[in-house]
């Protein structure tokens, strides 16, 4: 693979070469003066990336850990989780492995939780938190954030937890406006950073539900986070050649018009997958209209012909997709186009791709 634009994976994204240029710069003391003002500068800008006036927490985990300081801090017995593909389950396993009492809603592949359903279940047994995924790397599908948040606050006192780790920085998320707890992404998604970095916001309400939690841990304990947040003062030693690229890459995201601008570079994508998916009806997206993510797209092959054989083709034209995930493995082609990634990339992967069967 040569040249920027040939990589489709759904994480890790392809990274910029100024970003990658900035890991190589020299180590410093994260506690002392520059190191403090180097974690006071990330702050603005994430918060502005996260939508929100509450302080953005920076860990040295994948969006895993994340996903565990969730259901550590926020679940005291049970909590409903939405599983509608992959990341789902896997959201429900990380809380079943931390001894929590999980309830499964399943959600049809390819589609999403809507906000009447929502509503009746939350009839049923109280549970301490709502978790789910909003755009599910596995299938393509946006779950409808703004709405089941809605519910959420309107029909119970539960926390909402949100997965959002190929939407934060590639498609609106509010998390202020919305009532979002805690939402969490991985710096190898749409921020196109290399892996390592987890970050998140955490509500008033959720830093109040971590305090009276007996079982959330050291590592995880988010009111250690927040505080190192609020300081600039890293709660243990951090990973620094990666906050590098992280400052580095907030940078060029203020300097090319701010998430805003990010958001609809994205959109513009989706649209060019829903496109070419008309002008090429032998592929087909998984994910219904009106719910599809603007990050990632999963395709179904066209009869007769089989994912490996896809993607071994498109290897040998320089181009990187993803097979599928779980039970949708050998059975979907999923494409990641998030990050830095624009238009005229997508489109020149595409025409290689619909002559994959000539």
């Amino acid at each position: 693979m040569t040249g920027f634009g040939r990589l489709f994976l759904p994480g890790p994204t392809e990274v910029h070469p100024d970003v990658l240029a900035a890991l190589q710069r020299p180590m410093i003391s994260p506690w002392s003066q520059e190191g403090a003002a180097l974690f006071e500068s990330l702050q603005a800008p994430l918060r502005r990336l996260f939508r929100t006036t509450q302080p953005v927490l920076i860990t040295a985990s994948s969006a895993s850990g994340m996903a565990e300081a969730a259901i550590r801090n926020a679940v005291d017995r049970r909590v409903l989780v939405v599983v509608g593909g992959f990341f789902g389950d896997w959201l429900a396993r990380i809380a079943e492995a931390c001894g929590k009492d999980v309830v499964r809603l399943a959600v049809p592949t390819g589609r999403t939780l809507e906000p009447d359903q929502l509503e009746r279940l939350l009839d049923g047994p109280p549970v301490d938190a709502v978790a789910l995924v909003h755009s599910d790397t596995s299938n393509g599908t946006l779950a409808p954030l703004a709405e089941l948040a809605r519910v959420v606050r309107a029909r119970s006192n539960a926390l909402l937890l949100v997965d959002a780790v190929t939407s934060v920085g590639a498609l609106p998320v509010e998390t202020d406006a919305w009532g979002l707890d805690f939402i969490f992404t991985g710096s190898q998604k749409a921020l196109a950073l290399p892996p390592g970095l987890g970050l998140a916001a955490a509500s008033a309400r959720m830093l109040e539900r971590a305090g009276r939690q007996r079982d959330r841990g050291w590592y995880f304990d988010l009111r250690k986070y927040d505080q190192a947040a609020r300081t600039a003062r890293p709660t243990q030693t951090p990973a620094l050649s990666l906050i590098y690229a992280l400052e580095c890459q907030l940078a060029r995201i203020e300097a090319q018009g701010g998430v805003e601008a990010r958001w609809r570079r994205h959109r513009e994508m989706l649209d060019v997958m829903e496109r070419w998916t008309c002008d090429h009806p032998e592929f087909r997206l998984l994910a219904s209209p009106g719910r599809r993510s603007w990050a990632v797209s999963a395709l179904t092959p066209p009869a007769g012909r089989t994912v490996p054989a896809i993607l071994g083709y498109m290897r040998e034209r320089g181009f990187t997709l993803s097979d599928g995930l779980g039970d949708l493995a050998e059975r979907v082609i999923r494409i990641g186009h998030m990050g830095d990634l624009e238009p005229g990339h997508l489109e020149v992967m595409l025409e290689a791709l619909g002559a994959s069967g000539v």
